[in-house]
């Protein structure tokens, strides 16, 4: 569009009868010392032009002129049902497109604001954490609370949808309503850290996956309210939670920041494959290597990183590394929390120290997966919050082809954020070619487990519909083509519950398995090895095992089993320990302190697992990496005679 000089006077009224207030130049400094670690360092941040801003939210009423189909989303969810309720479930393209619509129809720039030109209106020439003082009024408060809504176990819908009618309360000093909370709004710039200087009229970095959102929102705590609040989303994410407001001006000319700098995960990362990638310990020779920490973080209460470290997932990289990843937060239904990534890089002994792999910002991003596909391409899928639980997840889904020091944009797998979303480290291909992955189908300790599938590589997926006994479920193909798993909860006369499905997924059979059920702070893993028969690892309760002596001990935690038959039996089983006097071991997340000996393990754990092209099972719990390898666990533990020597 054609340069344009601004309307005349306080307050502009457009062709479709929106106001907006005109916003005059001056300098504030955005950021907060006091607020997350996003927000910092504050910075002086010039406006050299004044602009028009909305002073409401876009209402359905003036959204649905431009889009009359929206009018099917009113009332989902039982919020936003009324013409002058800020229009919600609409993704940051539609906002855009909706603003590129005004203008043709107004015949001035419309667009969304820039992050900067938000906060500067929002804080209408304050310095405090609200627009109105210190604190925010309890009179504005649209429950001003942690929410679980929509989850069906932990809400109920008569307690959480609230009215978003815009303007009921007083504007801001520069007469702009709804700056603080209703919903979250859309603003131009991608997200990314701030950087220390003056800026002129700053538009964020050149390039990003998440679109920042501010004000906060309805059905969220206060403190994600401030004027110098961080949040942000995929572009195409929508939700109850995100509308938006525009403004009326041209696009600052000012040069955007380069992309946010990569981190320890992504540097150095070799292309090539090793020659000496599937090497490794005689595989007819039993070996276990030393237990390592694979989680090396310093915790902090402002982050990046937590005191709660938990639910890894871990792939071999086509260059012969291993990466983990899992989420740090302090609270698992927290807003903090962001994804960490590690490497065991090909030939090392150690782990890296942890970075940052991912951070939707007070997004909480439950679960994941990592897969090697074997022609090259790594795949991340975790789960992606509309707010700070698990009950709101979505599932975003990304691919690396350079070992995983760059990835691609991403994609969600539906726009349905709630329950049957939060993915398990169990991702694989079936023979069919289909990809197959686990989720939790609900947010407790029991309920089930649920298959998403993708019958075209991934670019779209379905939720297969049927229910796995049992959370947490790791899933695995048959060699006649069903699917078999085994599931936290829903217990079967005592015992771990056993799901079978001939029909990809779409409806299960139960029967008791021969494993000890698992609760609190444990997940299983099941997996098909390269050599064929089927591994899985998970906990056992004063278990009996067989020593290779053929005398019976009874044991307890950690153990691996490996079954020739498809899983009818499990003839061999082997406690994961290093069979002597291990000492105190620290097991992080749930598991805390426990002792490693000839008759107990890891007491609990979130377990991954992956096995490298040299054979060696790398098995994951919460902080604790085990390397052996299938014949270890076929020689069964040493008997009494034998560790004695």
């Amino acid at each position: 569009m054609k340069e344009h000089s601004l309307p005349e006077g306080s307050v502009y009224v457009n062709a479709i009868n929106m106001k907006l207030a005109r916003i005059e130049p001056g300098e504030f400094i955005m950021g907060s010392e006091k607020g997350d670690m996003d927000e910092q360092p504050c910075h002086r941040v010039t406006i050299a032009r004044p602009f028009y801003m909305g002073i409401t939210q876009v209402t359905n009423a003036q959204y649905e002129r431009f889009d009359p189909r929206h009018r099917q989303l009113r009332g989902k969810l039982g919020f936003s049902e009324a013409d002058d309720e800020a229009v919600v479930f609409v993704s940051w393209h539609e906002a855009a497109a909706y603003c590129n619509w005004l203008s043709e129809r107004d015949g001035r720039p419309y667009r969304l604001p820039t992050e900067a030109e938000w906060e500067y209106a929002c804080r209408a020439g304050t310095t405090t954490e609200y627009s109105m003082g210190k604190n925010f009024a309890r009179s504005h408060y649209k429950h001003q609370r942690h929410s679980w809504y929509p989850d069906p176990v932990k809400t109920k819908k008569e307690f959480e949808v609230v009215g978003l009618s815009v303007g009921e309360f007083e504007p801001n000093a520069w007469g702009l309503y709804d700056m603080h909370g209703n919903v979250e709004e859309w603003v131009q710039d991608w997200y990314g850290p701030y950087e220390a200087g003056d800026a002129a009229d700053p538009v964020g970095r050149v390039d990003g996956d998440f679109k920042v959102a501010r004000g906060g929102s309805h059905s969220t705590e206060v403190q994600y309210l401030r004027s110098a609040e961080r949040m942000a989303a995929l572009p195409e994410d929508k939700h109850w939670m995100i509308g938006f407001r525009v403004v009326l001006a041209q696009m600052p000319k000012s040069e955007a920041l380069p992309l946010s700098p990569q981190v320890l995960y992504q540097q150095n990362v070799p292309q090539a494959v090793p020659t000496d990638i599937e090497e490794g310990p005689d595989q007819k020779t039993a070996y276990f290597t030393e237990p390592k920490v694979f989680v090396k973080v310093e915790p902090s209460e402002k982050g990046p990183f937590f005191k709660h470290n938990h639910f890894p997932y871990i792939a071999q990289t086509p260059n012969g590394d291993l990466l983990a990843a899992w989420f740090t937060t302090n609270e698992e239904s927290g807003r903090e929390m962001k994804l960490v990534a590690s490497r065991l890089r090909h030939g090392s002994e150690e782990w890296d120290e942890g970075s940052v792999f991912w951070d939707a910002p007070d997004r909480n991003m439950t679960g994941g997966a990592l897969w090697n596909d074997g022609s090259g391409k790594l795949f991340h899928i975790c789960g992606m919050g509309a707010a700070g639980t698990w009950g709101t997840l979505v599932q975003a889904v990304r691919t690396s082809v350079d070992n995983g020091a760059t990835w691609s944009k991403a994609k969600l797998m539906t726009l349905e954020h709630g329950v049957r979303t939060m993915p398990i480290p169990s991702l694989f291909r079936m023979s069919t070619g289909a990809l197959v992955l686990s989720c939790d189908a609900e947010t407790g300790s029991t309920g089930g487990s649920n298959v998403w599938i993708s019958d075209d590589d991934g670019d779209s997926w379905y939720d297969a519909g049927g229910l796995i006994a049992g959370i947490h479920a790791p899933v695995v193909e048959l060699k006649d083509g069903s699917l078999l798993a085994y599931g936290r909860g829903d217990e079967i006369h005592g015992r771990m519950p056993r799901s079978l499905s001939a029909d990809k997924g779409r409806t299960w059979t139960y029967s008791e398995s021969e494993f000890d059920p698992i609760g609190l702070g444990q997940r299983a893993v099941l997996r098909r090895l390269r050599e064929g028969p089927l591994f899985f690892a998970s906990f056992a309760d004063d278990m009996e095992l067989h020593d290779r002596t053929g005398a019976v001990r009874r044991v307890n935690g950690l153990f691996a089993a490996v079954s020739y038959d498809d899983g009818r039996t499990w003839p061999y089983k082997r406690l994961v320990s290093t069979d002597r006097d291990g000492g105190i071991w620290d097991g992080g997340a749930w598991t805390g302190e426990f002792k490693m000996d000839r008759s107990h393990a890891e007491p609990k754990g979130y377990l991954a697992m992956t096995q490298g092209r040299n054979g060696l099972i790398h098995l994951l719990s919460s902080r604790i990496h085990y390397s052996f390898n299938l014949q270890w666990i076929l020689s069964l533990s040493p008997g009494m005679a034998e560790e004695s020597r």
